[in-house]
């Protein structure tokens, strides 16, 4: 298993938009991705679950990835967020 942990810099937060583009990178692999905020997780692949979260600007989040394809998993979510500006 692998953990990073990111600071969300981004005013809206993880709102509808970037919460949809953090699915969609994170259903592209096999692996569990864990959205974890506030001691909460939740499945990285369900926008039900990343947004009830309401994750917001200057959050702590950790995302873990388990599985065959965890190191690759983790860098696309990784650059996902630094190019869409979510997270440091």
């Amino acid at each position: 298993m692998e953990k990073k942990e990111f600071h969300i810099i981004a005013e809206t937060g993880i709102h509808a938009r970037p919460a949809t583009l953090l699915v969609q990178a994170a259903s592209k692999f096999n692996s569990d991705i864990t959205l974890t905020y506030k001691e909460k997780s939740v499945n990285l692949k369900s926008i039900m679950g990343v947004m009830s979260l309401g994750v917001g600007q200057n959050a702590d989040v950790t995302i873990s990835a388990d599985g065959a394809d965890e190191t690759d998993a983790l860098a696309a979510i990784a650059d996902a967020m630094t190019k869409e500006g979510l997270a440091e």
